[in-house]
């Protein structure tokens, strides 16, 4: 198995985390907020994290992914003495770490852009953006999704493609393990292709994830050269199937999800730093932990959203900074936070315990064995060995029987007969 076949990932957006300032405009001198996040590395392995995935860190002029300089801590998070002395605390407790590289686009203020949107077409650096327009004295770009803070690089600019490699090299140097690469589905798989392999070159073990939200999943991580993408497609279908309850919407993403683990591991998650939290998706709390049971059941590279093992509710909202709710701040350790569901954090260590006393889940096959509206088993099985479990939900007021002798290793509520229990679960031996 590779490393990051046993990763179970805390992702965390550090300029909410830490609660830095909304601009770096105004913002004078160093704070030193990263430092704070060592305090939570024991709170991730207490569930049953080992690796910590972080949302933009470098200098930008707003939310961090509107880049103006890749080789620099944001000075709203620390500086590089505080960023090595987390990879050092990672390393101590055998944490691994993954960066989020912003390449797709960079903001106004990022230097070739800039100089490309003052001068124009025929600027030196227009090879730097995607489209350079003058249109009667105005020059516009290529803005990503219309946002005209978000420039869209040339990605098939020789200078861009070299800066993107000399990048990623420049901080797996310094000690990370990858890179999750956002908003991929908007790069084309070639400039992917033509970067990595020198990347890998001198870090063959380094591991990176595309952003895909769409897409030919299989033909992108094959012609990009990446190892894996975000798997949407299942964050949808858990949260929306057990709301309205409705399981045949799950059995169907889970027939293409099992195709995709033929090709890769997908990273799986119930919520991200873009997203309505899962608990705010699914409407009753009883039924919160099923989509837990589903994270660590699965195969896939799981990946946790900040508060989410403690049953955080936030609703992202279209409108400026209506992503701040599902990014808040966290005290500067975890005894400070009292505002949890036990019972939720507690799902995930039972849960992330028996996966990882199962390491074979992370690719294995898996078959619906029965399923209806409010009810759905899924059997996971060892591709090199006989080993086999069965998760089963039940979204029911009522207990739904099992055959006699079966081996209960994990359910939720606890129970002691033969049966799932009402708005429950249940991992069996099978």
């Amino acid at each position: 198995m590779w490393w990051v076949d046993h990763v179970i990932w805390w992702q965390v957006y550090p300029l909410g985390f830490l609660g830095a300032e909304k601009e770096l405009g105004p913002f004078q001198g160093e704070v030193n907020r990263l430092p704070r996040l060592q305090g939570w590395l024991d709170h991730l392995i207490s569930w049953g994290g080992n690796g910590l995935l972080l949302g933009p860190i470098f200098t930008s002029s707003t939310h961090g992914y509107d880049t103006v300089d890749y080789f620099q801590i944001d000075p709203r998070l620390g500086d590089e003495a505080d960023f090595d002395a987390l990879v050092a605390a990672c390393r101590e407790r055998g944490v691994r770490l993954l960066l989020d590289g912003v390449f797709n686009h960079v903001g106004r203020d990022f230097p070739p852009v800039a100089q490309a949107l003052a001068e124009g077409p025929g600027s030196p650096t227009q090879d730097w953006v995607s489209q350079l327009y003058d249109t009667d004295g105005v020059i516009t770009a290529d803005y990503f999704e219309g946002h005209d803070t978000l420039i869209t690089l040339n990605h098939h600019s020789p200078r861009v493609q070299e800066y993107v490699r000399e990048v990623m090299l420049h901080w797996l140097r310094r000690g990370v393990d990858g890179w999750r690469l956002d908003a991929a589905y908007a790069v084309p798989a070639e400039f992917w292709a033509a970067v990595l392999p020198a990347v890998r070159k001198e870090f063959p073990n380094a591991w990176f994830v595309g952003e895909m939200i769409h897409g030919d999943y299989i033909d992108y991580v094959q012609t990009s050269g990446l190892d894996s993408v975000t798997q949407y497609e299942l964050w949808w279908a858990i949260w929306s199937s057990i709301n309205t309850i409705n399981f045949h919407e799950l059995e169907w993403t889970l027939g293409r999800h099992a195709k995709f683990v033929e090709h890769f591991l997908p990273l799986t998650f119930l919520s991200n730093h873009d997203v309505t939290r899962v608990a705010s998706q699914i409407n009753d709390p009883r039924h919160w932990s099923h989509a837990v049971a589903l994270l660590g059941f699965l195969p896939g590279i799981p990946s946790v959203y900040y508060g989410d093992e403690f049953g955080l509710q936030a609703i992202k909202e279209q409108r400026p900074s209506g992503d701040d709710a599902v990014r808040p701040e966290m005290p500067k350790q975890r005894w400070l936070f009292t505002h949890s569901h036990p019972e939720i954090e507690q799902a995930y260590r039972r849960v992330i315990g028996l996966r990882r006393r199962n390491p074979w889940l992370v690719d294995a096959t898996i078959n619906i064995e029965q399923v209806d509206n409010a009810h759905l088993h899924i059997k996971a099985q060892a591709r090199h060995s006989q080993q086999s479990l069965t998760l089963a939900l039940n979204l029911t007021d009522k207990p739904q029987a099992l055959p006699d002798n079966t081996k209960m290793l994990e359910a939720e509520p606890d129970i002691t007969d033969q049966a799932v229990p009402p708005h429950g679960w249940a991992i069996i031996a099978s």
